[in-house]
């Protein structure tokens, strides 16, 4: 049985990788690390404008990931 998904692994669409690509692999490996982070942040310091912030980055950091692998895999 395969381990449950972390927050940032859901959030970067960890298992979709169809073409196997290890570049692919990677960068979601690292979004994921860098969402873990500010999610942990963003529970910590409760609502308001700092995790208001963290939920933007949070956000940024998906559609980041989503154009890097756009660029890995663009022929």
């Amino acid at each position: 049985m395969e381990a449950e998904l972390d927050y940032g692994q859901k959030a970067v669409g960890f298992t979709f990788n169809p073409s196997g690509d290890p570049d692919v692999q990677k960068v979601k490996e690292l979004y994921a690390e860098i969402i873990n982070i500010c999610n942990d942040l963003k529970i910590a310091v409760g609502p308001g404008e700092k995790a208001r912030l963290l939920s933007v980055a949070i956000t940024e950091a998906q559609t980041a990931q989503m154009w890097a692998v756009k660029g890995i895999t663009f022929k």
